[in-house]
């Protein structure tokens, strides 16, 4: 069996314009390499559309704090450095994994995880699992600097990150982490001898 800590993970979170599809805002990345949560790297970015109220009313980013910020373009090559892992993970990481494809055509999203689907496979029975309650459930933001807040990126990465590692601690194998059954694949019907 394989351990969980042999994977690199990039921890995702991304905050957007509010429009349908969302445009980036921001976009935080932290690492974990060995099992251990690195140090987080983010970028505020200038949308092609303006940040809607709705949008400035859940993360606090207005448009003057992205007025000077540089396009995606200019800062691509960064995040796709930050992006070169084994596996992907966010919280409901559809939402994330979807705004990276369409900013970064051609980039292959790596193998995903969501601690969405994690905390509902291995710790059932939560009031829920949004992340704000995960985060109270299990003190993630415990220690983080008082400047930070929940719906920013950095934020909301560092607590997705302490979460995984939680989760995939709780799993202790990759395959027990992918929900792959004994001598078989995720595909498969797991072996009765």
């Amino acid at each position: 069996m394989a351990d969980w800590t042999e994977l690199s993970y990039a921890v995702v979170d991304v905050e957007g314009n509010g429009h349908r599809p969302p445009d980036l805002v921001e976009l935080a990345v932290v690492p974990i390499v060995g099992g251990v949560i690195g140090e987080p790297v983010s970028w505020l970015t200038r949308p092609d559309h303006a940040i809607t109220p709705m949008a400035q009313g859940i993360h606090g980013i207005t448009n003057r704090d992205v007025a000077d910020a540089p396009v995606f373009a200019d800062i691509k090559d960064d995040i796709l450095k930050a992006l070169d892992v084994s596996a992907f993970v966010a919280h409901n990481a559809h939402v994330d994994a979807n705004v990276l494809r369409r900013k970064l055509p051609g980039w292959v999203c790596p193998e995903v995880f969501d601690t969405l689907k994690l905390a509902r496979r291995f710790v059932p029975g939560q009031a829920s699992f949004r992340l704000g309650s995960l985060i109270e459930a299990f003190q993630l933001a415990e220690g983080l600097p008082h400047d930070m807040r929940p719906h920013r990126a950095t934020f909301d990465a560092l607590v997705a990150a302490r979460l995984f590692v939680q989760l995939a601690t709780a799993a202790g194998s990759l395959e027990e982490l992918r929900g792959t059954p004994p001598g078989g694949r995720a595909d498969e019907a797991p072996t009765l001898f």
